[in-house]
């Protein structure tokens, strides 16, 4: 049985620790976002695209998410359960986690494809890829190559994850680093000398997802301090289920995402129609395309809080294994106010400098209605973004210590009472720009709940007579698992 040498997350300063991990986490997101953002600046400045290209893009967006979150709760509730697993020095369980997991990942991501495959039509009109006939033919036709590369996708983003548990974050960073210089280098190569249009950007992406999944699987076959056996890829159900509890938090937080999206991009669809300018045929599909780069660049932003507050998974993970109350709560401080700054220099980006940003995305090749409406969605749907910004670290540190019932109950607000809910329901008054409010009153409302759990969680961790409880059928963290 392999020795744990993870002891170290034990005893390391806990700002070396976060640096050390957060790091290359962040620049691993960084560039797994870079996919979906290096296609839509391309698109938008391919003179034969432009917006319709753009708006196509908004549209697959949160169907390459619904695949991320699936990969995310495997990858991310394998890593969280093999950190604890760790730190009450049970190696077995830990083992056995990698194997199941493994082994989900690819019966999902087959089966997502299917589904894809078979139902892209529907599924397409759900997400508002109606908005006008030229928007439907270049969704359709970008859907279908990125379905084809749901499964190495989705095998490359859910072994990130447990690479960084197996103590190998920098590998982790290369692997995914590989796949987006890859897309980058190919996607002008596609789209500008070939012209092959939307299949263009999608085929390099696939390209460059394989590249990943190929080191994801070298690695899985070159495994540090977790090395499973045969045995460990038979599924032991509780086993699985322990680590998809954990995490589920990931899952829901970017599933709800999606429907917050497909809302937005259905009354994107329904209230355009109805406005004096965006009714118009030539430029119905605007607000869409233009919500869609919003959003991208707040993917950027959420990449680098998610990368922090999810690099820090290994170490709230083996400290609270451990019962090291204190430095998780060092731990859980230090994240709250880097989080909270990155979202300070986010809202001043957004605030000062949106012309720049549009430009980025081909605003000059657009319509003077395409400028006023980024204009205005930069300014107003990302106005409380340092709230969304400490809201995210909130769900998903309560994940990393174990705490899957509070993260969870966080994020189905946020996303789904919240997002959707104002989605639906602020369009009914103040029509696009309902849409737009919808986004920055859900995160003020959620950081209200927020405070009251990291209150909450700041009580307990000062508490040292009692064992904290992490939510694993009820085993606290000074009691180990059973022993494989």
């Amino acid at each position: 049985m392999e020795t744990n040498t993870n002891q170290f997350l034990g005893t390391e300063p806990v700002g070396k620790l976060m640096k050390q991990y957060a790091v290359p986490c962040i620049i691993s997101l960084l560039v797994g976002a870079l996919y979906n953002i290096v296609d839509q600046i391309f698109i938008a400045n391919a003179d034969y695209l432009g917006s319709y290209g753009n708006a196509a893009n908004t549209v697959v967006f949160p169907l390459t998410v619904i695949a991320l979150a699936v990969a995310v709760m495997i990858g991310d509730g394998c890593c969280a359960f093999v950190s604890l697993s760790l730190g009450r020095k049970n190696p077995g369980d830990a083992r056995k986690s990698v194997g199941n997991s493994v082994v989900m990942m690819i019966v999902s991501s087959l089966i997502l494809c299917g589904i894809y495959l078979i139902f892209s039509g529907p599924i397409i009109t759900m997400f508002g890829g109606t908005v006008n006939p030229e928007t439907f033919r270049h969704s359709s036709e970008y859907f279908f190559w990125i379905s084809l590369g749901i499964p190495f996708y989705m095998f490359g983003q859910a072994m990130n994850p447990i690479i960084r548990a197996d103590g190998s974050p920098a590998f982790a960073m290369a692997s995914t680093l590989l796949g987006a210089v890859i897309n980058i280098i190919l996607d002008p190569v596609f789209i500008f000398v070939f012209r092959w249009g939307m299949m263009g950007a999608a085929v390099a992406t696939v390209i460059g997802q394989i590249a990943t999944a190929v080191l994801a699987a070298w690695y899985l076959f070159h495994m540090k301090l977790v090395i499973p056996d045969k045995s460990d890829f038979l599924m032991d159900p509780q086993i699985a289920r322990k680590a998809l509890t954990l995490g589920i938090t990931s899952f829901l937080s970017q599933i709800s995402l999606v429907a917050a999206m497909a809302a937005i991009n259905n009354m994107i669809r329904k209230y355009g129609a109805l406005d004096a300018v965006f009714g118009q045929e030539q430029y119905a599909q605007i607000p869409m395309a233009v919500v869609g780069i919003v959003m991208k660049f707040f993917q950027i932003v959420i990449s680098i809080v998610v990368g922090m507050a999810a690099g820090c998974i290994p170490i709230a993970g083996y400290n609270m294994g451990a019962g090291l109350k204190q430095r998780v709560k060092s731990l859980f401080s230090r994240l709250l106010i880097a989080e909270a700054a990155v979202g300070a220099i986010a809202l001043m980006i957004v605030e000062f400098l949106p012309k720049q940003l549009i430009a980025v995305f081909g605003a000059a090749n657009e319509s003077t209605y395409y400028t006023d409406f980024a204009l205005r969605a930069f300014r107003i749907y990302l106005c409380m973004i340092i709230f969304a910004c400490i809201n995210k670290a909130c769900f998903i540190f309560l994940q990393a210590m174990g705490k899957a019932a509070a993260s969870t109950m966080l994020s189905m607000v946020r996303e789904i009472v919240f997002g959707v809910g104002f989605a639906l329901l602020l369009p009914m008054f103040w029509g696009l720009n309902g849409v737009l409010y919808s986004m920055p009153v859900s995160d003020f409302l959620t950081f209200l709940i927020a405070v009251v759990l990291i209150c909450r969680t700041y009580r307990e961790l000062e508490d040292t007579s009692a064992p904290f409880q992490t939510g694993m059928s009820g085993i606290s963290a000074r009691r180990p698992l059973r022993n494989s």
